[in-house]
């Protein structure tokens, strides 16, 4: 379904001081990954900042919020930073951007911002992108939209976005996702083949970490059992393998590897790399 080529991003998030998530960054940038992703929560240190240490650290790396939640912020303050961040990164950001998820109804309110309906939060996510492109002129700082099921999220992904993460069940079967998938290229036209699609990996080789097992609702079993695409097992030739069929059978060329599963995941990325 793609001949595109393969990407590989690290997400995690800073766990202690400067020097320890520096560290990480180098240590990403060394596994071969070209994209460091870090999820937003007003309960951990802030994306944008944490962001630009990280890019600073590591000089071939790129950066990306994954994904900056509408509601927690104006559109033209996430344009600002977003153009900000890709002005002194010599290019080397990627604005991930969504609608936000259910939770953060809460964190809008610490923060002080309304919490608008999906309509609304899916207008300030467009608006967003427009002030981007108006301060970037001739620039353009790529574009990452996290989507689920709403076919107006997906139209407007089609439409706009460089990347689009399909943020939907780990449990989701891989013909519903390739239909997904296809449904987004046919409204994408001319952009189809412009557009890196995403998905996550969760899991290599049966490891889960518990926080994330208790966000996704899910144990690796589960994943394993379910077939996911979320799943990856066995030696490194059979899990770059197995990504070459996926790619094929969805369309998916980009994969976010999570923290827990990306160190062991890196020599993936090498035996593709050669291939």
């Amino acid at each position: 379904m793609t001949t595109r080529p393969f990407r590989f991003a690290a997400v995690t998030r800073p766990q202690g001081d400067g020097a320890s998530w520096q560290a990480t960054a180098r240590q990403i940038e060394d596994l071969g990954y070209s994209t460091l992703l870090m999820p937003e929560g007003v309960h951990w240190l802030s994306t944008v900042p944490s962001l630009a240490v990280a890019a600073t650290a590591a000089p071939t790396l790129r950066v990306g919020s994954f994904v900056l939640a509408a509601p927690l912020r104006t559109p033209r303050s996430a344009a600002w930073d977003a153009h900000t961040m890709s002005v002194l990164t010599d290019g080397r950001f990627d604005f991930g951007i969504g609608i936000g998820r259910p939770s953060m109804k809460d964190e809008s309110a610490v923060l002080g911002m309304p919490y608008g309906s999906a309509a609304e939060r899916l207008e300030q996510v467009a608006q967003a992108i427009r002030d981007l492109r108006e301060l970037d002129g001739d620039r353009r700082t790529p574009v990452m939209m996290a989507i689920s099921g709403a076919p107006k999220s997906r139209a407007l992904a089609a439409a706009e976005a460089d990347a689009i993460h399909l943020a939907v069940s780990p449990l989701m079967p891989e013909k519903e996702l390739a239909e997904v998938v296809a449904g987004i290229r046919d409204a994408a036209g001319d952009r189809a083949d412009q557009i890196d699609v995403a998905t996550n990996v969760y899991s290599v080789n049966s490891e889960l970490m518990p926080e994330m097992s208790a966000f996704l609702g899910v144990d690796a079993a589960m994943l394993a059992e379910h077939n996911s695409v979320s799943y990856l097992a066995g030696e490194p030739a059979e899990m770059a393998d197995e990504l070459e069929r996926r790619r094929e059978a969805t369309g998916i060329s980009y994969f976010t590897v999570h923290v827990g599963a990306y160190v062991n995941f890196a020599p993936v990325i090498e035996l593709l790399r050669r291939r």
